[in-house]
């Protein structure tokens, strides 16, 4: 059977430097998933012309858009990048360049040539859930956000903010902090009863 050997870590976009190349209706979306889950991203486009609606997402973040066509000198600085023209060349010409730097490449749609996809994500306060088909149906991620959005409750941050400082006053060492931890949320979990 085929095991999704993906890694899931939660990076702090603000302390990154984001390039996505190009400025068509792919870019849009993922300039828009990533400032929706992280709005403090630092990113810069790089494309000869960006969509209007791109223009009005990039006003709202900390976007800088350069109307040129991509060269090597702008993954300078950069640590993730990801490619999404509608020129395979290009595409392929970005991925060898983040190779030579060591650096996390995503080609849109093109899982050869990607060191991380970018799933579907669930946000409720401090709670995020990140949802990952290993790259094979974006449309499944997209159902099972949708799907998680439901089923966890809005009032999930409370829960996790009252824990915080439940966990503060909890005597004892790193062992015993946990087992009273996990006795205490048990019920979070337990299965209904058919």
């Amino acid at each position: 059977m085929e095991r999704n050997n993906l890694y899931p870590i939660f990076l702090k976009a603000k302390s990154l430097n984001v390039l996505i190349v190009g400025g068509g209706n792919v870019a849009e979306e993922k300039l828009t998933f990533l400032l929706k889950s992280s709005p403090d991203a630092k990113v810069t486009m790089v494309s000869p012309m960006f969509r209007e609606g791109t223009k009005g997402i990039a006003k709202k973040g900390c976007v800088t858009l350069v109307e040129d066509i991509y060269k090597k000198k702008y993954l300078f600085g950069k640590h993730i990048v990801v490619a999404t023209t509608d020129v395979p060349d290009v595409n392929i010409q970005v991925w060898k360049d983040c190779r030579a730097e060591a650096k996390l490449v995503n080609v849109a749609d093109n899982p050869p040539y990607c060191d991380f996809y970018m799933g579907g994500i669930v946000t409720k306060g401090n709670v995020k859930v990140a949802i990952s088909t290993n790259g094979k149906s974006p449309t499944t991620a997209k159902r099972l956000r949708q799907f998680f959005e439901d089923v966890i409750p809005e009032n999930v941050d409370d829960l996790v903010k009252n824990l915080n400082e439940y966990r503060k006053t909890i005597k004892g060492d790193f062992e015993e902090k946990v087992e009273t931890l996990n006795e205490f949320t048990k019920g979070l979990i337990q299965k209904r009863e058919s």
